[in-house]
């Protein structure tokens, strides 16, 4: 099909803005790429904008020596995979039965989860019941309160909606019962929302800040966020371990920077694999009816 003058004059008004965007969007992050490549001198004489100056590695070398974030890292990392493996079942097993028309109480708990996704908990009576079932100072409450996620309920709902009921049927003449159907056949048709919506609960997983903030005391607990923000804010947790800060390459700013790209380099590594998932579960979600 023939686009036409004015449609081509939008479509090239749109690209030229993304990729204005995109630009803006970069600097900040090539900045900080490039602080922590460089050498003390040049960041104090702020010498570095977006490439590195007087290059060094001893930055990332101090702080990949730092057991402490380390520990911080592999916490995060075990409480995003467990968590949004749990959080992927949990949400299959609750959106399937919401997907039948024949659910007698569907519609009732879809206003209801409706209800959960606009007016959010208060914090005081969410700390209190967090606090009631055993979640303060204990890492399950890295995991537990994001196993389930209102939005993310209805896309995987509206997805199922679109298996063919003749099919589900057919299955359930064979003696295929519920769980078989939804694990056996749903389940690996629908890579396209499972890969959407794990990356929505792998990144709030990842990036969680508040939760650990409000329930987490003990320093062994703290997630790789929480870490990040002692090194942002202290100078004497980030600068541990250093002999004689004369005889260093690196300083505060070049070390913040580095543990910054640290803690986002697992999810731009990830989210290529899961990219070309991502639109086409998302508007499939959105769409169907």
């Amino acid at each position: 099909m023939l686009e036409s003058r004015g449609e081509k004059v939008f479509v090239t008004a749109i690209t030229v803005f993304l990729i204005l965007f995109s630009i803006i969007a970069l600097v900040p992050l090539l900045s900080v790429i490039a602080t922590s490549f460089s050498s003390k001198s040049a960041v104090d004489m702020n010498l570095v904008t977006l490439w590195p100056k007087q290059f060094t590695l001893d930055s990332w070398k101090h702080i990949i020596d730092r057991p402490d974030l380390w520990k911080s890292f592999f916490l995060t990392l075990g409480s995003t995979v467990i968590g949004t493996i749990l959080a992927l079942l949990m949400t299959a097993l609750f959106a399937y039965p919401l997907s039948k028309s024949e659910f007698r109480w569907g519609s009732v708990i879809m206003v209801a989860v409706v209800i959960a996704m606009i007016f959010k908990a208060p914090i005081v009576p969410y700390f209190l019941t967090v606090r009631s079932i055993g979640l303060y100072d204990n890492p399950l409450v890295l995991v537990v309160p994001h196993i389930l996620n209102p939005f993310n309920l209805i896309i995987m709902r509206t997805f199922f909606k679109q298996f063919s009921k003749e099919l589900e049927e057919a299955a359930l003449l064979e003696g295929c019962g519920y769980f078989r159907m939804l694990f056996q056949f749903v389940l690996p048709l629908s890579k396209a929302v499972l890969a959407t919506l794990a990356l929505f609960y792998g990144v709030v997983l990842w990036n969680q800040f508040q939760h650990p903030l409000f329930f987490l005391q003990d320093p062994n607990w703290f997630p790789l966020q929480i870490k990040i923000r002692q090194f942002i804010t202290d100078d004497n947790v980030i600068m541990a371990g250093a002999a004689s800060t004369a005889n260093l390459n690196y300083n505060e700013r070049t070390l913040r920077a580095a543990t910054v790209i640290f803690a986002i380099i697992p999810i731009i590594l990830v989210y290529p694999f899961l990219q070309k998932y991502f639109v086409k579960g998302a508007m499939i979600g959105s769409v169907k009816g």
